[in-house]
Parts: structure tokens; sequence; C-alpha cells
């Protein structure tokens, strides 16, 4: 019998697609998965409940293959640290890097794009990322451990060297910083631009920028080397191929971003 992995949260609900059959049947056990709050892809409802399409898509897995998720919601910086320790079974929306994947393997089920957040009032020589950087009292905030793509990590690295980044933990605390004026910029994925939109306070006061068209951002599930066997990690590549074939996905993205946004997340 496979090991068993719990987390303290609550047990997720399966959301059953009518139109989606179950694979055959497998007992993957229970398995602690951890999220983390972030634009379309992890938030609270206007009823205060957990959405988003990282959620649908583990409801979608326990359905398909039995397995009974637990989750948790914690900052990105403790997931991948409780990833590369053993310590947590599985978590979502995650880039590889190499170093990531000497622990943990990938499955990916979406793909993405980081624009640009940029104050209104900013100057308006700022129109890329050479002019900003050429700035020396702007600033960006970035949350913790997160991987932006090739032209927009170069980016970050020049101006970390300058002491112009801010961390922050979470997503929350990222936009706080721009309302305040704290910083001139922050990135956001595509999947977080309606939800901003959203924000009175904020839409009036931000420029939408789109200053690294060819950089791509492929998110998966993130499974630990360690904790999930590889049999499993096998299960679950199948259902997502499944889910995709028979438009699940589709569906699912449709329901938090929207038919044209959704198109454009299968370049994986």
């Amino acid at each position: 019998m496979l090991k068993r992995h719990f987390l303290a949260g609550a047990l997720l609900c399966c959301v059953a697609a009518p139109w989606a059959a179950p694979l055959p049947a497998f007992d993957c056990g229970d398995i602690a998965v951890a999220f983390y709050e972030h634009g379309a892809l992890y938030y609270r409802d206007g009823n205060g409940q957990w959405a988003g399409i990282d959620k649908d898509i583990v409801d979608e897995l326990g359905r398909r293959l039995g397995c009974r998720f637990h989750a948790s919601v914690d900052s990105r910086v403790r997931i991948w640290t409780n990833l590369k320790g053993g310590t947590l079974p599985m978590s979502v929306s995650g880039i590889a890097t190499p170093e990531r994947l000497q622990f943990a393997r990938f499955l990916p089920y979406f793909t993405s794009r980081n624009y640009v957040l940029l104050q209104k009032n900013s100057k308006p020589a700022v129109h890329d990322l050479a002019s900003f950087l050429a700035e020396p009292d702007y600033k960006v905030a970035v949350i913790k451990s997160f991987k932006h793509g090739p032209t927009y990590d170069a980016w970050l690295a020049q101006l970390r060297q300058q002491g112009r980044v801010y961390e922050t933990a979470d997503y929350g605390s990222l936009i706080r910083l721009f309302k305040l004026g704290r910083v001139q910029a922050v990135l956001a994925l595509n999947t977080s631009l309606a939800p901003l939109s959203r924000q009175r306070d904020l839409a009036d006061g931000v420029k939408i920028l789109d200053w690294a068209p060819k950089d791509v951002i492929v998110g998966g599930l993130v499974l630990s080397r360690q904790l999930i066997p590889e049999a499993t990690a096998e299960q679950f590549e199948q259902a997502l191929r499944a889910m995709r074939e028979d438009g699940t996905l589709r569906a699912i993205y449709s329901r938090h971003v929207g038919a044209e946004l959704a198109a454009g997340m299968f370049n994986f």
C-alpha cells in the first residue's frame, strides 16, 4: 500500500466534470497539497471560499484517481522549503528549474506570461526594461522565490544588485506595496490581470505593459520525488493529459479567466 501523507487542512471536495470519464480505479491514498494565493490561480470568492484554477485541477484529479487531497495554504517560500526538505508531498502551479528538478517532478498544465504593472504617474520616458533601469529611484516588488522567465529574471538580477527590489511573502503584500506607492512596478501573470482590474482603487492608477512578449511561463503540479511514488506521478500525468484532450482544462481556465485568455494557456 502506498505511503499516506497528511497535512493539517480541510479535505478538498471533488468537483466532477460530467463529460469526463474517470480513469481505471487507482487509489493514490491521502496526499497533502499546499496552495498559495495568486490571482485567478487561487483566491477567495465572494463568499469567502477558496476557488481558482489550481483548486479545480486538484479537485478533478481527486475525482478521477480517487486521491484524498488535504489542503493547506502557505507562503511560496515555505512551500519550496518543505518540498526540498521532504516534508511536503505536493504543490501547484510551480515552475521548474534545474535546482528544483533535483527534488521534485513537474507536470505542466498551463502556460502564462508576466506583465509589468507600472504606476500610471510614472515618467513618460519609462517605457521598457532599459528605461526603468535608467531611473535610479524606481523600484519593483516581487514575491520571494518566484521565477518570472529569462528576460524578467535577468532584469531583476540587475535591479537587485542596485538594491531596487522588494521581496514580499505573498501576493497580497505585493499589491499593497504597489497601492501605497512604495514601488513603481510589480510583475503579474496574465491570470492575475482580470482580478486586479476589478479593484477600483488599483485599476485607475496602473498601466499594464508587456515588456517581455517572448517569455512563456510553464506552470504545473509539483510532486516530491521523495514522497510521491513514480507510479502515482505517472497516473497524475495520464489524468492531466486526458483532462486536456476531453476539454476539462479549457473549461476550468474559462471559468476563471474567460474563454479568450483560456485559449492561450495550452502552449506546453
